[in-house]
């Protein structure tokens, strides 16, 4: 037995001490095909985290604006700019009519209940839901089946295009993850320059105090993974509209 053992440990050695030969060869082939000497020691890093002058780099309002607008669209989503919340009520009315759209569901948030969308939506055939109204309903079957899902953003970040939405007992995520059109509303004061403007909160909050979920949303759903065949609404909305309002 103490053979036996010594063997397997002699052959484990053997096994390690080639693998490493392997990986020493390829780093030498990587290093001689760029030109240049092997990098035999980790680099120094002078700070941890963003830099100091990243920590205060802030756009003024309305090129917060352009930029959300621009980095938004590339990524297949659509912007409006509105002037109130009763604007956003309208637009969402007026495409209710021109999609036809049938079924609404909504986050129970105090924005949207002021809003007045079930009375909006009255004369075009569509009817409202309330995320978790009703104990009794199934509301990821209802949000599936929605032609539209209408959110309030929590945040929203120009330099990369996202809107952030938090999930609670009334913001439940499959709003914005599940019907086919999604709306997010975006007043004005809370639309950032930097993603860490919004990450800093949640780190002051502490994780006792975290959302039950934190969703960056930067246009509609896209999925390239089978084949590189870029496909729109797979995993999501297929069509995102973000209402900058103010």
């Amino acid at each position: 037995m103490a053979n036996q053992a010594e063997s397997h440990d002699e052959w484990l050695k053997q096994l390690a001490e080639d693998s490493k030969r392997k990986q020493e060869s390829f780093m030498n082939g990587i290093a001689q095909k760029l030109k240049r000497p092997r990098v035999m020691e980790a680099p120094k890093h002078p700070f941890r985290g963003a830099p100091d002058f990243w920590q205060s780099f802030e756009w003024p309002l309305e090129e917060r604006m352009d930029r959300f607008e621009e980095n938004f669209k590339s990524a297949g989503g659509h912007v409006a700019r509105l002037s109130d919340m009763d604007a956003a009520k309208q637009f969402i009315a007026e495409k209710a009519v021109s999609l036809s759209a049938r079924y609404v569901i909504r986050q129970n948030q105090p924005e949207l209940n002021e809003l007045g969308l079930e009375e909006a939506l009255q004369g075009t055939g569509a009817s409202v839901r309330v995320w978790n109204s009703d104990a009794d309903e199934n509301w990821k079957a209802r949000a599936a089946e929605a032609d539209f899902g209408v959110v309030v953003a929590d945040y929203a970040a120009a330099y990369t295009g996202s809107v952030t939405v938090l999930s609670s007992k009334d913001k439940g995520r499959s709003v914005s993850l599940l019907p086919t059109v999604m709306f997010v509303l975006i007043p004005l004061e809370r639309l950032k320059t930097r993603l860490g403007e919004i990450l800093i909160h949640f780190d002051e909050a502490g994780r006792e105090q975290l959302p039950a979920g934190i969703h960056f949303i930067s246009g509609p759903s896209r999925s390239a993974d089978i084949e590189n065949d870029l496909t729109i609404g797979v995993h999501g909305p297929g069509v995102v509209y973000a209402l900058l309002i103010g």
